[in-house]
């Protein structure tokens, strides 16, 4: 048997920390790791204390018919990066690694698309984080990002 190479390893993790999300669209799990070590974990899910669309039983954006990566303000959660650096210590953050994994809250599949929307991006920059892996496919693949080139690129955000 091949050994698991590092970088899927935390995204494995990643992926399991996204069945903690309670969106009905879709299920994110981060993980920050510094040094190899995990600093913190978040996933999507309502603020602690309000209702969430599983408990609720509905998504406004899905009932309003609005495509994904539009309207945020309108969504209950707060997105997995999000959480992952609020539970963070800064220092922790700075030079460290984010490691993100999305499935479709439907049918289980693994978001071939996994980014990070643009307020996560801001966050992700402010934190000092220096390296996002996304995954991106059921065997294996994923995307390397430096956030620097979120910086260069500035229309991206």
């Amino acid at each position: 048997m091949e050994r698991r190479d590092k970088i899927n390893y935390y995204l494995d993790i990643a992926e399991t920390v996204c069945e903690r999300s309670t969106c009905l669209r879709r299920h994110y799990g981060a993980i920050i790791v510094r040094e190899d070590e995990i600093i913190s974990t978040g996933y999507n899910g309502a603020p602690r204390g309000r209702k969430n669309c599983m408990d609720l039983g509905y998504c406004k954006r899905e009932m309003l018919n609005i495509p994904s990566g539009e309207r945020y303000e309108l969504c209950r959660s707060v997105h997995a990066e999000a959480n992952a650096i609020i539970s963070a210590a800064r220092r922790d953050c700075i030079g460290a690694a984010m490691y993100l994994a999305g499935h479709n809250a439907k049918t289980g599949a693994v978001l071939t698309d996994a980014t990070s929307c643009s307020m996560c991006r801001r966050m992700i920059i402010n934190a000092g984080i220096a390296k996002v892996y996304n995954r991106i496919g059921p065997n294996g693949e994923y995307t390397e990002v430096d956030p620097q080139d979120w910086v260069r690129e500035d229309d991206s955000l």
